[in-house]
């Protein structure tokens, strides 16, 4: 048995895509919004319309949330993690209109009353947060036909609901603390959506580029 104290939730995204090798780490350029963790594979940016103000819910280091505020639009990152809020924070220093959060998803969505144009996350808190806790949180602070959009690795058949997850970055510590994601398929993930009051949903696999890999499952939906 290790002899290292527990592992906390927030302690496990603190490893989560670590800084390696010497000397401070480059900021990544944040040239295109990216839905599939692919770079340069599938739609971007386009697929949020044209929001004058976004919420991210896990940006890790940020990288979509700057694209989107050097287009113009007000963004506002919200991460459970504070290494990687502090990462961002510096990344993005020199970008206006940018701000990021450390916080619970949920916990802040129950806290800060702004509403936004678009709740987005890729990859990031929705997949990590029970939709039954999440959705009508987001629904509340979306304004009048706002969007609603988020991605996660396409699910593997018959894991559907809670699966817990492990992570290579723990070093063999990952019996001390249980994490778990939320993914579904399409047509599930459009009946959740539906029963929270989103409407005009949208829910498509992205397959990916190298045959035999996982896709992405890509899904919006619109505040009535």
């Amino acid at each position: 048995m290790s002899s290292a104290a527990p592992l906390t939730t927030v302690e496990y995204w603190d490893k989560y895509r670590p800084h390696r090798g010497e000397g401070p780490q480059p900021r990544p350029a944040a040239e295109r919004f990216d839905w599939t963790g692919v770079p340069g594979h599938g739609p971007g940016a386009e697929l949020l319309g044209t929001p004058a103000t976004a919420l991210d819910l896990g940006p890790a280091e940020g990288e979509n949330a700057a694209y989107l505020a050097r287009q113009g639009v007000k963004i506002t990152g919200v991460d459970f993690s504070p290494l990687q809020v502090a990462r961002a924070r510096d990344f993005w220093a020199d970008v206006p209109g940018l701000t990021f959060v450390h916080a619970e998803a949920c916990a802040f969505l129950e806290d800060d009353l702004r509403q936004w144009d678009a709740v987005y996350s890729t990859w990031g808190a929705v997949w990590f947060t029970d939709p039954e806790d999440l959705f009508p949180l987001v629904a509340k602070r979306l304004t009048p036909g706002g969007i609603f959009a988020f991605s996660h690795r396409e699910p593997i058949t018959g894991q559907y609901g809670a699966q817990q997850m492990g992570g290579k970055w723990l070093e063999g510590r990952e019996a001390e603390l249980t994490v778990y994601r939320w993914q579904y398929t399409a047509t599930q993930w459009a009946d959740i959506l539906k029963r929270h009051g989103f409407v005009n949903i949208d829910a498509q696999l992205l397959p990916a580029p190298e045959p035999g890999s996982m896709g992405t499952l890509i899904v919006r939906a619109w505040s009535a």
